[in-house]
């Protein structure tokens, strides 16, 4: 072999291998990314559990990242802005630094990226020494957080908006099997665009801890730019059992992100 024929093949070769590199760097570069909050250890912890091995694998398929953090020290503007999506995976709205509030108010109001709150995002009140954040007050549709049901209750889930992009594929009606199903001082409902009810007369065991028969437990407050969706159910690792709840969380998903 001539050094004419070596120079051309190993050039080819040089560029087969620069190309693979490429590719596989571009094929590593996530879809989107993610950002989730997480409470750390207490009663919650078997849902957090359950919720970050669902979603390591949605990732998985899906090509996006999800990283997480358990408070809300790093939250500021710079690190907002590398998330197209902020899941509040049961953090409460409290115990926030003036700071973090003010750069997840701005990502909210501003649109620049989706958020999904679960369950304790609307513990909203004074807790732990804590006063009440008015601003996320207001963003869950003007509500104070009232009672619960501590023994737990199943109840069934009426779905609303049929049309919106978290509700597809969601069966009209579903239960839940074990719900802690929060009371609120007044129904989010003239604020906020409600996607989803519990039907009161459904709990069981019964309860008198109720709401009066308007009981939002899914909804959306278009009225800021970011793409967001509160989840009330999110008690409980056997959600992930639920076909209903798991098509509403992979929607929810996939719209917050803008995809």
């Amino acid at each position: 072999m001539n050094k004419r024929v070596i120079a051309r093949t190993s050039l080819l070769v040089l560029l087969f291998v620069c190309y693979g590199i490429v590719t596989f760097a571009q094929s590593r570069k996530p879809v989107f990314r993610v950002v989730a909050m997480t409470e750390a250890g207490g009663v919650h912890a078997p849902f957090v559990a359950a919720a970050k091995e669902w979603l390591k694998q949605l990732a998985d398929e899906n090509k996006f990242t999800v990283d997480y953090i358990e408070n809300a020290e790093p939250i500021n503007d710079a690190f907002l802005a590398k998330y197209q999506l902020f899941i509040q995976l049961n953090y409460p709205p409290y115990a926030w630094s003036d700071a973090a509030k003010a750069a997840f108010q701005k990502y909210i109001t501003e649109g620049k990226g989706g958020w999904i709150g679960f369950h304790h995002a609307t513990l909203l009140g004074e807790f732990d020494g804590y006063p009440m954040w008015p601003w996320f007050s207001e963003f869950m549709g003007g509500i104070r957080y009232k009672n619960y049901i501590a023994s737990f209750a199943k109840a069934t889930v009426h779905v609303e908006a049929t049309n919106h992009p978290c509700m597809k594929g969601v069966p009209a009606t579903f239960d839940v099997q074990k719900e802690e199903w929060y009371t609120y001082n007044k129904s989010p409902r003239p604020n906020v665009n409600v996607l989803a009810t519990v039907d009161e007369s459904t709990y069981s065991p019964d309860s008198e801890i109720k709401m009066g028969g308007d009981h939002p437990v899914v909804w959306s407050n278009e009225h800021m730019k970011a793409r967001n969706v509160y989840i009330f159910m999110g008690h409980h690792p056997n959600l992930f059992e639920n076909k209903a709840f798991v098509t509403i969380f992979r929607n929810a998903v996939f719209w917050g992100a803008g995809k």
